[in-house]
């Protein structure tokens, strides 16, 4: 009795496709998580009233390349494209 194999790894990528709820979901956690990283570290640059350290910006592009992953999803570029 074995187990059935498990399913591809499209079918997970194929379900975020058609699924627009779970798209707002994941892309609003996303988003909600790079502005709470963005936050903290504007928190800090305030806070020390001085220019940022490496580790403050590398914080910052992090925030915005979270955000942009999120937009990225919600937004859904690929399924967009019709094809010629």
């Amino acid at each position: 009795m074995a187990s059935p194999p498990p399913p591809p790894p499209a079918a997970a990528a194929a379900a975020l496709k058609d699924c627009w709820s779970c798209r707002l979901v994941c892309g609003a956690g996303l988003l909600g998580a790079g502005g709470y990283v963005f936050a903290s570290a504007r928190r800090v640059i305030k806070k020390q009233g001085a220019p940022p350290g490496m580790g403050t910006v590398a914080q910052i592009v992090f925030a915005l390349g979270l955000a942009s992953w999120g937009v990225v999803i919600l937004v859904d570029p690929v399924n967009k494209a019709q094809p010629k």
